[in-house]
């Protein structure tokens, strides 16, 4: 069962648009659906709001900590309601994900993803869900021809907008996540992924 279902963003309006803030996209999104108000609450270092999503009791979490300490949030929430690693859903950006792909595991590491290593580090466990959103990489999207990207430019690229189809692919991603979240809040993680997967 899944109590907490975390997007990991950056807070601030110049960062709202571009690929490193999918996770705050889907949130958005279950909280218009579920009807529910994020709110700031500073003891949980974030925005969130108690959901009543598939008939069950969910929390909501956008950490405002800025990528690299969203575990400072996530722990702080977890650890005052009392809920397990495994009852946790993280939502993110992948860049070795081409756009228009998602994907659900639980545990694994950090693949490179400063988010989801404070995340780790705070609730002392890589053992809780992880949504990958695909978001493609540099040198995958790059136009044919052009010389690989240096290791600045795939920072650079997490935080601009995607282009107009990527986009799209993303938005379209981000809608077939939801009958999985679904699934998997109802304790039918198998049927989740199968569902997910099987999907280009």
């Amino acid at each position: 069962m899944i109590k907490l279902i975390v997007g990991l963003g950056n807070p601030g309006q110049e960062y709202e648009a571009t690929r490193h803030n999918a996770g705050f996209w889907l949130v958005d999104q279950l909280a218009r659906e579920a009807g529910a108000t994020l709110r700031l609450e500073s003891r949980f270092h974030g925005m969130a709001a108690r959901a009543s999503l598939w008939r069950e009791d969910i929390w909501l979490l956008e950490p405002m900590t800025f990528m690299n300490r969203s575990g400072q949030s996530v722990g702080a929430l977890a650890k005052f309601y009392k809920i397990l690693p495994d009852e946790i859903v993280v939502l993110h950006d992948e860049l070795d994900l081409p756009p228009g792909t998602v994907k659900l595991k639980r545990g694994g590491g950090a693949g490179g993803h400063n988010g989801l290593k404070d995340i780790a580090a705070h609730l002392g466990t890589q053992d809780y869900w992880r949504l990958r959103i695909g978001i493609g990489h540099p040198r995958s999207l790059r136009p044919e021809g052009a010389s690989a990207p240096a290791k600045e430019d795939v920072a650079g690229f997490v935080l601009k907008p995607p282009r107009r189809e990527e986009q799209e692919l993303i938005d379209a991603a981000l809608e077939r996540s939801i009958p999985a979240l679904k699934l998997l809040a109802q304790g039918q993680a198998e049927r989740a992924m199968m569902g997910l997967h099987g999907k280009p």
